[in-house]
């Protein structure tokens, strides 16, 4: 029998070759109509990690992801697997999962710092450091959309945020997309292994010289919050504030990156809607809420049941793991009309950065802040930019990105005034 007539209750959601293409949005699809709450009875590549429920409507997400007693962050981790690639100690070991009251207080930390008001003070950096990408397209005919512009901007904007110099982007980086895309064998060709053997002992000394700098000399940064914060009293551990370094550069690098691309992919692919924008660029808004809904950048994270639970029908037992999928949710024919159509005048909310709740994502001012100037600036520079080949997704149930988008940039033009502000 192949993938494609496996009956809807026998699917094994996270097979391979249901995602070479990106998310399998049909197999949701019949999902969500016949059974929103499914069970996957193994994770066929990890033999030694258990099953898992999918949860693929918006309102059983939303559910979920409110009742923190009931569907805990901190028992077994954030994904569907649970030591496979980071052990679970380490994932612990980052606020996204933990629990209440340690996780609001670690996370207290750095709200401040992500207020729409304090994100909006950094504008003219942001939009200064993707116009110095930009720039170094001048002459060129053709680039790739993820590596010689996504990737360099998110980098040197979560740098900034963090002290990293901007010398080490290119590092950082790197371990971020190994780590992250740790199954793709371009993002990651020695294998999951390599994660915890290679990369994982490099974060930790690497991370661990500019915990020394921060101690000796500290600044305004992250990374200064982290080595200097403390919780009930208590300073963080060293694999704490390595691993809260880890999640916000992952975090800072990976989403804005995948999103920006996805939506730039479907602004070409629909050059109507790329019109529209162009014509008003004060509708960029909208189109970044639009690309965050069809194109989020993390297509699950997980809970665990800590009690007997009835979610839409299934009962899901203590310990069981629950997959928030929002590349599902964010599709729900109940809350959006014709919800695959890529629609730059929708303005819908969505659940890109979760879907409420404690865990509801801390960057969402910085993420929007930059796909906006991205947009703006991208469109101002090369309004006749299209597709020169076919895009690339990684291979990943987890991360929702492409690793490749090979465009021809068109005839530049200098930005309107409007779009670029003042830097």
């Amino acid at each position: 029998m192949s993938i494609d007539q496996t009956p809807i209750e026998e699917v094994l959601v996270t097979e391979r070759e249901r995602w070479l293409d990106g998310p399998p949005h049909e197999l949701f699809k019949e999902m969500r109509a016949k059974c929103p709450v499914h069970w996957t009875s193994r994770i066929t590549e990890y033999p030694d990690e258990d099953g898992f429920w999918s949860v693929t409507k918006a309102d059983d997400v939303h559910e979920v992801s409110r009742d923190w007693e009931t569907y805990s962050s901190e028992i077994g981790g954030i994904t569907a697997l649970t030591n496979a690639i980071l052990p679970l100690e380490l994932t612990q070991a980052m606020f996204i999962g933990m629990d209440p009251p340690k996780h609001d207080r670690l996370k207290a930390l750095f709200q401040r710092g992500f207020t729409p008001t304090r994100i909006a003070e950094h504008e003219p950096a942001v939009r200064e450091i993707a116009i110095g990408v930009l720039d170094r397209l001048e002459g060129r005919a053709t680039c790739d959309l993820v590596t010689d512009v996504a990737q360099p901007v998110v980098s040197r904007v979560i740098g900034s945020f963090m002290g990293i110099p901007p010398e080490d982007d290119e590092i950082w980086a790197r371990l971020m997309n190994t780590t992250l895309g740790a199954g793709d064998p371009d993002l990651n060709p020695e294998g999951v292994q390599s994660v915890m053997e290679r990369d994982v002992p490099e974060i930790f000394e690497r991370c661990g010289r500019l915990m020394a700098e921060r101690r000796e000399r500290p600044t305004d940064d992250l990374t200064s919050v982290l080595v200097n914060a403390e919780v009930d009293g208590e300073g963080l551990q060293e694999h704490e504030i390595v691993m809260g370094f880890f999640l916000l550069v992952a975090a800072g690098n990976d989403s804005t990156k995948a999103t920006y691309s996805s939506g730039m992919r479907a602004l070409m692919e629909n050059p109507d809607q790329k019109q529209l924008l162009i014509d008003d660029p004060g509708l960029i808004p909208a189109a970044v809420e639009e690309s965050l809904r069809m194109f989020p950048a993390f297509a699950h994270f997980r809970r665990t049941a800590t009690r007997d639970v009835e979610l839409n029908g299934q009962t899901i037992r203590e310990g069981d793991k629950v997959v928030l999928w929002y590349v599902s949710s964010n599709r729900d024919e109940t809350r959006y009309e014709d919800p695959d159509r890529f629609d730059v005048t929708r303005n819908p909310e969505h659940q890109a950065f979760g879907a409420g709740g404690r865990h509801f994502c801390l960057g969402t001012a910085l993420a929007r802040l930059e796909l906006r100037i991205l947009i703006e600036e991208t469109l101002a520079r090369h309004p006749g930019i299209e597709l020169a080949g076919t895009p690339q997704y990684a291979e990943s149930p987890f991360v929702n990105q492409l690793k490749t988008l090979p465009v021809r940039l068109g005839r530049k033009r200098s930005a309107r005034p409007s779009a670029r502000g003042s830097v």
